[in-house]
């Protein structure tokens, strides 16, 4: 470490990691205002901000299997606090938003716009639904980043009718909720058919539309059929876990 150099605290590490979950892969460097306003938060210049964003990218295995290299010069710390986020998907991203949010200031609740007057005033039960309705949004914010705001099946890149879907439901796979390998950004009508299991992605990728809805009419040519055999837009990062859409692909897809 270079004198004058102060040492990375956990916190600031969480922080930087739950900006690199919620930026594409190209916006890590320090133009960016979002890398700045971090820096200003935690009294850091942008520059090591961003440097801290590509260590991390540096272990994402999403991007090694893709031959992207990040920094080479990632501490102990990085690493630890790393595997610490990536192996605790239902705890962690919650308590980076509440860092988040005590950094600036503000309640977790303000940070990610969520409604809270159909919620108990205090308790146990207000805390366990504010973690639900954040960790969702952290999701989505995840996913979204991941694709660069587009569906992964149109290329439409309107944010208000992209879902953040999971591929292994929400209900019946508590530890991969919040993982974004088990998630992919699509448009809310191929969202239906996706969890219907009316269209699947193969493990390869490639998405398989059943034969249910591949007909003659002029809806499946035109929403449907010309899509089939097709790869999907591959995300930048968390490419989709080849075992979740192997379940997808056996459980769910109707033949």
């Amino acid at each position: 470490m270079k004198a004058g150099q102060k040492l990375w605290t956990r916190n600031e590490l969480i922080l930087v990691i739950n900006l690199y979950c919620k930026l594409p892969f190209g916006r890590l460097h320090n133009r960016n205002p979002e890398v700045i306003s971090l820096a200003s938060l935690i009294g850091r210049t942008p520059s090591s901000v961003a440097y801290k964003l590509v260590n991390f990218a540096s272990l994402d295995p999403s991007l090694k299997a893709r031959g992207i290299k990040g920094a080479e010069n990632t501490s102990n710390l990085d690493k630890e606090i790393w595997n610490e986020f990536f192996n605790n998907w239902d705890d962690l991203p919650y308590e980076s938003e509440k860092l988040v949010a005590k950094f600036k200031m503000t309640t977790v609740e303000e940070l990610n716009n969520i409604v809270t007057d159909d919620l108990p005033k205090v308790g146990k039960v207000r805390e366990a639904l504010i973690k639900v309705r954040v960790n969702q949004a952290f999701f989505r914010s995840t996913i979204l980043a991941s694709y660069n705001g587009t569906c992964c099946v149109t290329g439409m890149k309107h944010s208000e009718f992209l879902i953040a879907a999971h591929i292994r439901p929400w209900g019946i796979d508590e530890r991969n909720r919040l993982n974004p390998r088990n998630g992919i950004s699509i448009n809310a009508l191929h969202d239906r058919a996706f969890e219907s299991g009316l269209m699947t992605i193969t493990p390869d990728y490639v998405i398989k539309i059943s034969p249910r809805i591949l007909s003659k009419e002029r809806y499946s040519i035109d929403f449907f059929k010309k899509f089939d055999g097709k790869k999907i837009i591959a995300p930048s990062r968390f490419l989709p876990d080849p075992e979740f859409l192997r379940y997808h692909n056996r459980e769910r897809y109707k033949h």
